[in-house]
């Protein structure tokens, strides 16, 4: 809480006025004459009742505090693991406190000596906290950083968090992506102005509804008046080499505040799949057996740009500017595909060959508008969205067939066309007003609308000929709208003993979905309630115990709805179902913290119509059809125990370890299938720092995923691993990477599904073994304003120096 004060009176302190012409300047070190950057400096006036002013250390240590009265004044000095200094000034003009030293603040516990540093993690009774920005995973990229956030898990194209798709933001701003252009944004963008990674498991009301969990990415600010840039390049050689370069840059003065991230992504990825299918007679006894080897390389070049425009228009009002974008010009991938078919004695019956080209082009362009106003007490917040998405998708699928004596038989050809445009545009007002010095008011409202229409042709081809016939059964159009209007009140309160916070969100969904040329429509018009709850007791010092209550929606997307047919080849295809309803999950949580050390958690998760994606078999024409259903009942529930620990001075580590069961039961029509399984996630994370100035450092990640259960498919055990080295040079200003994933080879999915009449079985080898070589080089002035006079000194010192 303390943390969070001072970050608050930092922001307060910020829109103080500039009217006043003295400063106090120095440099905050340890006791090893390391520069300390990010310290907090507070001022206060004599009698320590007003905070008058606030700054923070530059990267070199270095802070100023202007426009100052001749006063007596409070100088406050504190960073996370040392004393706080603390010291009074007679102010009768400007002032240099030259080098001022913080000591680290040590605890004697049984003749042994704890260095308390900043910690990796931080747990919190509704979120964990990651903090990036002294690790080596900074040098990498977004996705990868997420990848080694403690209880996230990327797979393939999703990303999730106790097997929950979470909402991802940047910087609290929704981002408007779809799972896959999603993953090409985070892979595509550095995360070296990365400051933390939020996991919000229990979000509150101020959240949308559909954000049952919240990944919060927090990019780093120029709170130091001047200018920082810096350039990267990484080389990554998985089966295909990769290649990215970028720069960043962050400029602030007195009313400006403006930084922007620019990536370029240019790559190729393997990946290699072999898949069974059973085809079952009608007493779902063994009929045909096909087997399908397929290879799929990707080619891509992605832009992505993140950018923030800050302008302080006096004390009291703030206006900002900020944009994600993606821009994907080229995007290729080529599917070849053999299928071996054989009877129930095993016998080769046929085989076919398919090869499938496409071609993307689609961009997604994302705005924010915010506008803060602080009243004497309160805050007022606007913030408008606008997203605009395109998608033009042509593809190519030619089939060759071969009989039993493995002679050629026939080919057939089809291609398909097809188009998306989406208008996404969203307002809120958030109100929040201090109560007390312990509690907080808030309350809001948001009205959001979805616009897309998309189409898809596909052309039956003449091989002959090459004449192309339109396929009237797969061609279609869809038109899809939603409006959603929402309100919200929120109340948190926060003492020594205890930590609460309560809300209430209302949200009104309208949703109009079309399909003309197939006379398809899906209408529905809810209105639902949406509590949540998360209380923190603190027992004494080191132990606090919590529950947690939440209740969410999640919506189908519009590509789910979009009942189009997407074939990779004749007998595969994918399917959206415009009959989808919604999922409402309740999420209930009971922990306690010991030592403060130890956190023990339980968790039971409720939800009512999960979607999920399955294959469905038709055992009569031999086609496997992936579409997403909403099943009857899902439950999950497990224990979570989390340790969060300094083996020494330098070398952090984290480790969890969940011990779940998740059931799920449907009604496909002919009988109720219900399956249940217990697993373990287990993942330990160190955090190393070498050499005496901590210019070396290393980050290892390991995620044990055991045998689970998902949409009806038993996945089978698996083995995520990551590791990154980094190393500061030229006085701290280039840092060079060297990092490598997958390092035991148990990434790959392996999965079977067994029930009724299907029987099929999986297996992914995805191009996620690579090594990377990094290099990053920082450059720029944080000297503009905030140690202006230490410049002049400096340059009358150099021309003392030329004089002589």
């Amino acid at each position: 809480m303390k943390s969070l004060l001072n970050i608050l009176i930092l922001c307060v302190c910020s829109f103080l006025s500039y009217g006043q012409n003295l400063s106090i300047s120095g440099i905050v070190v340890d006791d090893k004459n390391v520069p300390i950057e990010f310290a907090n400096v507070i001022l206060f006036n004599e009698e320590e009742s007003e905070i008058l002013k606030g700054s923070s250390t530059d990267n070199n240590g270095s802070f100023s505090l202007a426009n100052l009265e001749p006063n007596t004044y409070i100088i406050k000095i504190s960073f996370i693991g040392f004393n706080n200094y603390q010291q009074k000034i007679v102010l009768n003009g400007n002032l240099d406190l030259r080098s001022i030293k913080l000591t680290e603040s040590v605890e004697s516990l049984d003749q042994i000596n704890i260095t308390v540093k900043k910690p990796t993690l931080t747990r919190e009774a509704d979120r964990l906290i990651f903090n990036v920005e002294n690790t080596a995973l900074i040098e990498g990229n977004m996705l990868d950083v997420l990848k080694s956030t403690p209880s996230v898990l990327v797979l393939g194209d999703e990303i999730t968090v106790k097997n929950t798709s979470p909402t991802v933001y940047i910087n609290n701003r929704k981002v408007h992506l779809s799972s896959e252009d999603l993953n090409q944004l985070l892979e595509g963008s550095s995360a070296n102005a990365i400051k933390s990674v939020e996991v919000i498991t229990n979000p509150s009301a101020r959240y949308d509804a559909e954000s049952g969990v919240v990944l919060n990415i927090v990019m780093s600010k120029n709170l130091i008046t001047g200018y920082r840039g810096s350039v990267s390049t990484k080389y990554t050689q998985g089966v295909f080499p990769r290649y990215n370069a970028g720069t960043s840059h962050f400029f602030k003065n007195e009313n400006l505040s403006f930084n922007v991230n620019y990536d370029y992504t240019k790559s190729k990825i393997n990946r290699d799949g072999d898949d069974v299918i059973n085809y079952l007679d009608n007493t779902n006894t063994l009929d045909q057996n096909w087997r399908s080897v397929t290879n799929r390389n990707t080619w891509s070049e992605t832009h992505s740009l993140n950018a923030n425009f800050d302008y302080f228009i006096d004390d009291n009002n703030t206006l900002s500017l900020s944009t994600n974008t993606l821009f994907v010009p080229y995007f290729k991938y080529v599917i070849t595909n053999k299928t071996t078919i054989r009877d129930n004695n095993n016998a080769f019956l046929s085989r076919f060959t398919a090869d499938n080209l496409s071609r993307d082009d689609k961009y997604n362009l994302g705005f924010d508008l915010d506008f803060n106003h602080n009243f004497t007490k309160g805050q007022l917040t606007f913030n408008s969205h606008f997203t605009s998405y395109n998608y033009e998708r042509s593809q190519s699928v030619l089939s060759n067939f071969f009989d039993v004596n493995d002679d050629f038989q026939n080919t057939s050809a089809f291609n398909t066309n097809a188009n998306q445009d989406t208008q996404i545009f969203a307002a809120k007002l958030d109100y929040s007003l201090p109560l007390s010095e312990n509690s907080n008011f808030e309350t809001g409202i948001k009205m959001s609308n979805i616009k897309t229409e998309s189409d898809i042709i596909q052309f039956d081809v003449d091989i002959n000929t090459g004449t192309e016939t339109v396929d009237t059964e797969n061609t279609d159009a869809f038109d899809y709208d939603e409006r959603i209007y929402a309100g919200y009140v929120n109340y948190s309160s926060s003492t020594e003993k205890y930590n609460l916070n309560i809300g209430l969100r209302a949200e009104q969904t309208d949703v109009d979905g079309q399909s003309p040329l197939t006379n398809v429509s899906n209408m529905q018009n809810y209105l639902e309630l949406f509590p949540n709850l998360s209380f923190q007791y603190n027992i004494s010092d080191g132990y606090s115990a919590y529950v947690n209550y939440k209740r969410s929606i999640f919506r189908p997307s519009y590509t789910d709805l979009n009942p189009f047919r997407f074939f990779f080849n004749d007998n595969y295809v994918i399917t959206g179902n415009p009959n989808l309803v919604p999922t409402f999950l309740d999420h209930y949580v009971i922990g306690a913290t010991l030592f403060d050390l130890v956190t023990i958690e339980a968790y039971y998760d409720n939800y009512d119509g999960a979607i999920s994606e399955i294959p469905r078999q038709d055992n009569t024409n031999n086609i496997i059809e992936y579409t997403s259903v909403n099943f009857d009942k899902t439950i999950e529930y497990g224990f979570d125990f989390l340790i969060d620990f300094n083996i020494t001075e330098q070398w952090n580590t984290y480790f969890v370890t969940s011990f779940y069961n998740i059931e799920e039961e449907t009604n496909f029509g002919n009988g109720l299938v219900n399956q249940s399984q217990w697993s373990n996630y287990s993942n330990i994370t160190n955090t190393i720092s070498f050499l005496e100035d901590r210019s070396l450092n290393v980050f290892l990640d390991v995620v044990w995923v055991g045998k689970n259960l998902q949409a009806f498919q038993i996945v089978e055990d698996r083995l995520f691993s990551q590791i990154a080295i980094s190393k500061t040079l030229f006085k701290k200003q280039g840092t060079i990477t060297l990092s490598a994933g997958d390092l035991f080879n148990m990434q790959d999915e392996k999965s079977r599904v067994r029930y009724q009449n299907q029987f099929n079985f999986s297996r992914s080898d995805i191009d996620n073994r690579y090594v990377t070589l990094g290099f990053r080089y920082k450059f720029g002035n944080t000297k503009l304003e905030t140690n202006q006079r230490k410049i002049d000194r400096e340059e009358r010192d150099r021309l003392n120096k030329e004089g002589n």
